[in-house]
C-alpha cells in the first residue's frame, strides 16, 4: 500500500486560518462578555473614597438598555445611562462624610478622634446599615426612589467651607439637588433639598416622602448600659424634647429634629420647615445582651415632604457627634434644645446635675487630668456639703436617745391595743415639749436622695470619662474587670469587677453604724406594731449585696463615687459622733425645753389633735359597746 506524503500546504493553510479566527475573537468578543466588563470596571470605583466622574457609565451605546431605562425611569432615565458609581469626600478635623453617586446619600460617617470599645474607627454609617431616600411620583405615572438613581457631584470650595452638590439630572435646567456643607471645627453640616424645574415633572397629587433610617452600631463594651439603658429614639415636636421608647412607633406633628441616640454618639436631623405627620419608629435588635452582637438598635424616621409653588425647598442639618452635654449645651447649637438628648435626669435632678455637677466636674477638670482623681475630689465636695444635713440626723437621734427613757416609761403606763391612741398623744406631747421631731431626722435624709440619683445619670453619661483609666479599670464610663468567669450568673454576669465590690463592702459598713442611730431616731416599738429593728438587720445585709448585683455591669466612676461617698461619710458620721454631739448638753437643753411655755399650736397640729381625739372617744364607746 503506497504511503501517503506530508502535504505542507494544507497544514500552513490551517494556521493561518487558526490565526485569523483567534485575531477576530479577541477583536470582536460576545456581547455579554463586554457589559461585563464595562459592570466591572464601574463596581471597582466603590472603594474608592473621591469623586469618581470618569468611571464607565452603566448601559453606554446599549440602544436597548437606553429604551428599558427611558420605559422605567421616564424623564429621569438620562441619569442613570449616563451615571457612574463613586463616591465623593467632605470632612473637617472632627467627622468625615462619604457621599455616594447613587442616591446622593452618606454611606460613611466617622468621627474623629474617638475609637469603638476594641479601638477600632468610631463609624456611625459604613457597610449600608443607613438609608436615606426620598420616594415621589412622576406626571407620567411613575413611582421613582432617589436612593436607586444616579446623582451627579460636584466638589467646590466657599472659603473655608467645603460644599458638595450632588444633582439627580432630568437635564441642565432640571434638577434635584442635595448640597452638603462642612464648616471647619463643626459637628454640624448644612444639608438643603431643593428642586429646579421639576414642577412639571414631579407629580404634585402623589406624596412625596422622606425615609431615613438607621441600624446603630455598637460601640461601648457594655451591651446592656448601652443599649437598653442609654440609646433611644428623641425628637423634638415645637418646644417639647421627648424620646421613643425601642419596639414602639408612633405619629408626631411638628417634628424640629430626630436625633437617632447610642449612649455616648448621636446620629440626628434637625430641619428649618418642621415635619409634619412624622411616623417614627424604634426596634430593639439585641435578642440576647450576654450575647455579642453587631447593632443595638434601628431607628426609622417617615415623613411627607411639602411642595412650594411645585418645588422642593428644604434646608436642614445633619449631625454624627458626641452627645456630650457640654458641647451641645455651648452657644453654637443654643435655641436647638440638643443638649436634652444628653439624659442628665428629669425635673430636680436635671438641674442639680446642669447647675452644680457639671460646673463643678468642669472645674476641677481645669487642672486635673486624671479623673479618677477628678471623682474623688468631686465626692469630697459633694459629702462637704452634705455634712450638715448629716449633723441634723445624727443631732435627731441623739434628742431621741435623751428622750427615750420616757417613752419606754409611757408605753408600760398605757399598755394594750384600747390605749393605742393614747400612747401616741402622749409621745408626740412628750416629743413636742422636747423640741424633738420624728421628721428632723427623715427630712436629712430625703433631702440626700435627689443628689444620689442625679450622680446615677451623671457618671455612666459623662463623655468625658470614656475610656479613661483609673487604677485598675481601663475606662470610667464602662464597668471594670478583675476576673473573667466562664459562665453567667442571672442578674450579675460573666465578669467580677472590683470598684462594685469596694461600694458593697463600705455601704455595709455605713448601714452597721447607721443602725444604732435609726435606733435611737425610733420610738420603742408599740404593741401591735412591726419590729423596725428587725427589719434594719436584714437591710443592713440585702442592700451590699443589691449593690454589688446592680452595680457590676455599671460604669466602674459611678461605683468609685459611692465607695469613696460612704468611706467620707462613715468618717463624718465618726468625727460627729466622738467629737461634736455632747448628750450631756442635749439633756440639759430638753429639759429647759420642757419648762418652757408651750406655743401655740398651729391649725395643722389643732386638726390632727382633733381628729386623734375623736377617733379615741370613737374606740371608748366601742369598748363599752
Amino acid at each position: 500500500m503506497e504511503q501517503k506524503k506530508f502535504d505542507y500546504n494544507s497544514f500552513i493553510g490551517m494556521i493561518l486560518l487558526a490565526g485569523i479566527a483567534l485575531w477576530y475573537f479577541n477583536a470582536n468578543p460576545p456581547k455579554d462578555i463586554q457589559e461585563k466588563e464595562s459592570i466591572e470596571v464601574v463596581e471597582s470605583s466603590t472603594d474608592n473614597e473621591t469623586s469618581t466622574k470618569d468611571a464607565t457609565p452603566y448601559f453606554e451605546n446599549d440602544s436597548i438598555k437606553r429604551i428599558a431605562l427611558q420605559n422605567q425611569l421616564g424623564a429621569f432615565a438620562q441619569s442613570a445611562i449616563t451615571g457612574a458609581e463613586g463616591t465623593s469626600v467632605i470632612e473637617n478635623n472632627l467627622v468625615k462624610l462619604t457621599v455616594s453617586n447613587k442616591g446622593g446619600q452618606i454611606v460613611k460617617a466617622l468621627i474623629k478622634n474617638y475609637k469603638t470599645y476594641d479601638s477600632l474607627p468610631l463609624y456611625m454609617i459604613k457597610d449600608n446599615n443607613a438609608s436615606f431616600n426620598i420616594n415621589f411620583g412622576t406626571r407620567d405615572n411613575r413611582i421613582l426612589n432617589t436612593k436607586d438613581l444616579f446623582f451627579e457631584p460636584n466638589l467646590t470650595k466657599s472659603g473655608e467651607n467645603t460644599v458638595l452638590s450632588m444633582k439627580l439630572k432630568v437635564s441642565d435646567s432640571q434638577f434635584l439637588e442635595y448640597r452638603y456643607e462642612i464648616k471647619p471645627k463643626k459637628y454640624l453640616v448644612d444639608f438643603s433639598i431643593r428642586s429646579q424645574g421639576l414642577s412639571n415633572v414631579i407629580n404634585s397629587s402623589n406624596p412625596i416622602n422622606l425615609d431615613w433610617s438607621l441600624r446603630g452600631y455598637r460601640h461601648e463594651k457594655s451591651i446592656k448600659t448601652e443599649n437598653s439603658m442609654y440609646s433611644y429614639y428623641y425628637y423634638k415636636t415645637e418646644d417639647d424634647v421627648d424620646y421613643l421608647n425601642a419596639g414602639n412607633t408612633e405619629v408626631i406633628n411638628d417634628v424640629d429634629w430626630v436625633a437617632y441616640k447610642q449612649h455616648f454618639f448621636t446620629s440626628n436631623l434637625l430641619t428649618d420647615t418642621p415635619f409634619d405627620n412624622a411616623t417614627i419608629t424604634s426596634t430593639d435588635l439585641v435578642e440576647d445582651e450576654e450575647i455579642d452582637t453587631v447593632f443595638t438598635k434601628k431607628y426609622e424616621l417617615k415623613t411627607p415632604l411639602a411642595l412650594t409653588a411645585g418645588e422642593l425647598n428644604y434646608n436642614m442639618k445633619w449631625f454624627y457627634g458626641p452627645s456630650d452635654y457640654n458641647l451641645l449645651s455651648s452657644e453654637q447649637y443654643e435655641g436647638t434644645d440638643l443638649d436634652e438628648i444628653a439624659d442628665l435626669g428629669w425635673g430636680i435632678f436635671g438641674f442639680l446635675n446642669r447647675t452644680i455637677f457639671y460646673p463643678v466636674f468642669n472645674f476641677l477638670q481645669g487642672f486635673l487630668g486624671n479623673y479618677g482623681l477628678i471623682i474623688i475630689l468631686m465626692t469630697i465636695v459633694v459629702r462637704i456639703i452634705m455634712s450638715p444635713l448629716v449633723y441634723k440626723s445624727y443631732l435627731s437621734s441623739a434628742k431621741m436617745k435623751v428622750i427615750r427613757p420616757e417613752l419606754t416609761a409611757l408605753n408600760e403606763k398605757y399598755p394594750g391595743k384600747e390605749n393605742a391612741m393614747k400612747r401616741q398623744q402622749e409621745t408626740m406631747a412628750i416629743q413636742r415639749k422636747a423640741g424633738v421631731s420624728m421628721l428632723s431626722g427623715c427630712i436629712p435624709a430625703l433631702l440626700q436622695m435627689p443628689v444620689f440619683f442625679a450622680l446615677f445619670k451623671f457618671f455612666p453619661t459623662n463623655l468625658a470619662l470614656r475610656q479613661e483609666s483609673f487604677l485598675w479599670a481601663p475606662d470610667l464610663s464602662s464597668y471594670d474587670t478583675i476576673f473573667k468567669l466562664p459562665f453567667t450568673i442571672p442578674f450579675y454576669g460573666d465578669h467580677v469587677s472590683l470598684f462594685p465590690i469596694l461600694a458593697s463592702v463600705a455601704i455595709f459598713f455605713y448601714m452597721k453604724m447607721n443602725q444604732s442611730q435609726q435606733a435611737n431616731m425610733q420610738a420603742p416599738t408599740q404593741e401591735g406594731m412591726p419590729d423596725m429593728s428587725k427589719m434594719m438587720k436584714y437591710m443592713i445585709y440585702f442592700s451590699p449585696i443589691m449593690m454589688l448585683f446592680f452595680f457590676n455591669n455599671y460604669a466602674s466612676s459611678l461605683s468609685l463615687y459611692y465607695f469613696i461617698s460612704n468611706l467620707l461619710t462613715i468618717t463624718i458620721m465618726l468625727v460627729i459622733k466622738n467629737y461634736v454631739i455632747d448628750e450631756d448638753k442635749i439633756h440639759a437643753q430638753i429639759e429647759e425645753n420642757k419648762k418652757r411655755p408651750e406655743k401655740a399650736k398651729s391649725k395643722f397640729r389643732q386638726r390632727i389633735d382633733s381628729a386623734m381625739k375623736q377617733a379615741q372617744e370613737q374606740q371608748a364607746q366601742q369598748k363599752k359597746k
